[in-house]
């Protein structure tokens, strides 16, 4: 469908969600009777013994109706709760670990002066490059991983843990208070988004997802020529006004994947596709997080630099 983010578009279980209402992973449906069947209504004549017939009684049958209905635990169906349960870990990882990495040139430099310094940021460029390398390994094995993994989803969080602590860390100590800067931003986007998602009036559609990505096609080249730019040229080209157009139609782009990712947990939670795949939606979801954080931190490094 369409409406799917990017992420999940390879995963037939998430786009045929709403299948995963008939019975299956271990609840058979109930085959249709033979021609022919006998049917009994298992109650006695009154007066009577009920019949040795391996039919429950009138008490059994009342005692079999109140009990509780089965909740998506019993079922191993997925849940709201599931899905949010999955989100906080996944996020929560990344944000242990990257503030654990930012803070290391500080801890660093409070116990051992300016040596202690320069270690913490030799320490911030290498989770950097740990955390650029080891979080795309993480994130092909997601995409093309047939069945949701917690394992999988887990260790990218902490590779992107290491690579958001180490480049805040790298650009906290020249440029003071901008990661809580980039933190605030981050969640103010995040949390507009939500907000206006609840009350139904961001939503996606067939026409603005092929905008959107014919946009992110255009952005990923942009991206490569601009690496390209960084590496022989050594000049950046996402620099002054023009980084900071690209800057906000990324936030821009990342706000809609956003509301991809929302329309995609409500889904899966209505159709009860099975409690795994909550993991795949807390991994789609901190992708698109991690894209808003550093798109926010580029953002204000071009206006902090231009001081």
């Amino acid at each position: 469908m369409a409406r799917h983010n990017i992420v999940f578009g390879r995963d037939q279980a998430v786009q045929g969600g709403a299948n995963y209402n008939a019975p299956r992973f271990g609840q058979s449906a109930q085959a249709a009777p033979a021609q022919n069947t006998q049917w009994s209504s298992g109650f006695a004549p009154q007066g009577h013994a009920p019949t040795a017939t391996g039919q429950p009684g009138a008490e059994q049958l009342e005692a079999m109706y109140a009990r509780p209905s089965a909740t998506g635990h019993d079922t191993g169906r997925m849940t709201f709760k599931d899905a949010l349960n999955a989100i906080t870990a996944s996020l929560g990882v990344i944000v242990v670990v990257g503030f654990v990495v930012a803070t290391s040139p500080y801890a660093l430099s409070f116990v051992a002066g300016d040596a202690g310094a320069q270690a913490g940021l030799a320490l911030t460029g290498l989770a950097t490059l740990v955390g650029v390398i080891g979080g795309l390994v993480a994130a092909l094995v997601n995409i093309f991983k047939k069945q949701p993994s917690p394992v999988a989803v887990l260790a990218y969080a902490v590779f992107e843990g290491l690579f958001l602590g180490g480049i805040s860390g790298t650009m906290e100590f020249f440029y003071a208070g901008i990661a809580l800067q980039a933190v605030v931003g981050t969640l103010a986007v995040a949390g507009t988004v939500l907000v206006l998602f609840r009350m139904g009036i961001l939503r996606t559609s067939p026409k603005l997802t092929k905008i959107f990505m014919v946009a992110m096609i255009a952005y990923m080249l942009f991206s490569l020529v601009n690496i390209g730019a960084m590496l022989l040229a050594g000049q950046s080209l996402r620099e002054g006004a023009l980084g900071l157009a690209i800057g906000g139609l990324a936030v821009v782009m990342a706000s809609y994947s956003l509301v991809m990712d929302f329309e995609d947990v409500q889904r899966a939670s209505d159709s009860g596709m099975p409690r795994v795949y909550a993991w795949r939606l807390a991994f789609g979801i901190s992708v698109t997080m991690v894209w808003l954080y550093v798109e926010v931190l580029r953002i204000l490094m071009i206006l902090r630099g231009s001081d």
